[in-house]
């Protein structure tokens, strides 16, 4: 099977591996116990921070280890809101935020928060003039993810930021997309909170990372929590915290190396669809955007759900969306959210690139979707 699927999960990587087996066997200690075996795992554990915090330009405090990006999406909602409680009851975020946003704001809803979801523009941007028109005196926060994770599309935080300081609103964003794969240090300072999450970067599965601005006065959602600063309840998971570390390190050591690699690759895919053109759509970040390893595609009167299936039949392993959503069966919210319609919406799959593909992995999915289709539509036609 030739895996085209990154943007859901990656294969975690050797040495991350190494270094979770090792703390397993060696930092096996609660981070919380006062004896030296704990000691020695809490000292490992504040190594792990201090290098995640480098890597995101904010200081080693203010970095909480959590399971994944979707409790942190969910922990930072409620702190900022609870932190910024005396300013409304209003919540703003992009139709296309990922599900563990539009679930922890649903709740919130029910709850009596009101919400307003902002369209995308056709480029796959968050349509700016229709959030100023949103924002009231109650507008508490906005939730906006730095990258589309269906189309790649990179979301304006500078403007976005201007504007939540110009209200007195919070802003988080969800980085889980883009961690790893550019520098978030010019991003970070904008935010009142992020996420980070470790499978996305060649790291374990079930660890990810919160930040929260320090300024910030709330009350954590579970009181009198001993772990993590009160941030999240639970014993610290420290091997994980080791192969997430390692992961993410190794993905900044060859950041720019890997952003040309990815770029060559979506060229090369891209270039490679041209005989059926004419059928096919491709959404992906216009150059001056930045860097992305997301290609979206839709195709003329083929359902994303049958073409991702054929390629699981053939050996190829590709989504129809947010790994998190697409086993609904539901159309890509990001089309939605751009104003396509539900059946076009219907007709999308998405192909994203690891570090190991090369040109000719690329270009041999792009022809077996090339003679697919053009199967399909001799079909279609007769």
């Amino acid at each position: 099977m030739k895996y085209f699927d990154y943007a859901a999960t990656c294969p975690i990587d050797e040495e991350a591996l190494d270094a979770y087996v090792k703390a397993s066997k060696e930092y096996f200690g609660n981070t919380s116990s006062l004896h030296d075996v704990g000691g020695k795992a809490l000292t490992l554990l504040e190594q792990c921070r201090e290098t995640i915090a480098n890597l995101t330009g904010v200081n080693s405090k203010d970095i909480s280890f959590t399971s994944g990006g979707t409790e942190s999406n969910f922990l930072a909602i409620h702190a900022l809101l609870d932190a910024n409680q005396e300013k409304g009851n209003h919540i703003i975020l992009s139709q296309s935020e990922h599900s563990s946003v539009q679930n922890a704001v649903k709740k919130l809803e029910q709850q009596g928060y009101r919400v307003s979801r902002i369209p995308l523009t056709p480029e796959g941007i968050i349509d700016l003039d229709i959030l100023r028109e949103e924002i009231t005196q109650e507008t508490a926060l906005i939730s906006i993810h730095h990258v589309n994770p269906e189309i790649g599309t990179i979301q304006p935080i500078e403007e976005i930021s201007v504007l939540c300081k110009k209200y007195g609103i919070l802003l988080h964003s969800d980085c889980v997309q883009s961690f790893g794969k550019m520098d978030l240090k010019q991003v970070t300072p904008l935010l009142d909170s992020f996420c980070l999450s470790s499978h996305k970067v060649y790291g374990p599965k079930g660890i990810g990372a919160l930040y929260i601005n320090p300024s910030l006065t709330y009350q954590p959602y579970l009181p009198d929590v001993a772990h993590e600063k009160g941030v999240r309840a639970g014993t610290v998971n420290v091997p994980a915290i080791a192969g997430f570390t390692v992961a993410a390190q190794k993905m900044h050591q060859d950041l720019g190396k890997q952003q040309n690699h990815q770029h060559t690759l979506v060229e090369a895919f891209s270039a490679a669809l041209d005989p059926v053109k004419e059928y096919v759509e491709i959404f992906h970040p216009s150059s001056d955007q930045g860097f992305s390893s997301i290609v979206g595609l839709c195709v003329k009167e083929v359902e994303g759900q049958w073409l991702m299936l054929e390629g699981n039949r053939n050996g190829y392993a590709f989504s129809t969306g947010s790994a998190c959503a697409s086993g609904q069966q539901e159309p890509s919210k990001t089309l939605m959210a751009m104003g396509y319609s539900k059946d076009k919406a219907k007709t999308f799959i998405r192909i994203s690139f690891g570090n190991d593909h090369t040109i000719q992995d690329v270009k041999d999915l792009a022809q077996y979707l090339v003679q697919t289709i053009e199967g399909r539509h001799q079909v279609v036609l007769q």
